[in-house]
């Protein structure tokens, strides 16, 4: 979804750039990103904001990694999930995630700690697990570790207005 109304919210001119900035009021912001719902939202598993680039920022990026390489590594994370419980990581249910995502003890309290910090429900809790998971096995790691959560918790950042 778009920022706020205009879909230009955070967009920063620099001296000499033309074009749209934002001009909506905070309160039309909210009542903007305020019509999806909370229960809605529990069921997207992604929540990642992505700000607007310069032009010149996107003309001279740096080459990243290929698309090949990038298949390569998550076919391989997704053969592991296979292998390892049946199924891929999004179709665990809640008693597989049990099984599959077990938490070491300091694991388990971060887990704990973020998701009494951010409310959540046992559905983006285990969202969040699943997330956990395939980045674990991304990086070929059989536990998942405190690293692995606060990564996925940097992809369920709440949305404005929720």
């Amino acid at each position: 979804m778009n920022p706020c109304p205009c879909g230009y919210a955070g967009q920063v001119r620099s001296p000499g750039q033309k074009g749209p900035v934002c001009r909506c009021t905070p309160d039309q912001v909210h009542r903007y990103s305020s019509k999806v719902s909370g229960p809605l939202l529990d069921r997207i598993d992604l929540h990642i904001e992505v700000p607007g680039q310069s032009a010149a920022m996107l003309i001279n990026a740096p080459a990243g990694e290929s698309t090949a390489l990038i298949q390569k590594r998550c076919h391989h994370a997704r053969l592991l999930a296979t292998q390892r419980q049946g199924c891929s990581n999004h179709a665990l249910s809640s008693a597989s995630l049990d099984k599959h995502a077990a938490l070491g003890v300091d694991a388990l309290a971060y887990m704990t700690q973020v998701a009494t910090h951010f409310g959540w429900s046992g559905r983006s809790s285990h969202r969040v697990l699943k997330i956990a998971r395939t980045i674990a096995d991304l990086a070929q790691s059989a536990n998942i570790e405190t690293a692995h959560i606060a990564e996925a918790v940097q992809y369920r950042r709440p949305v404005a207005g929720h």
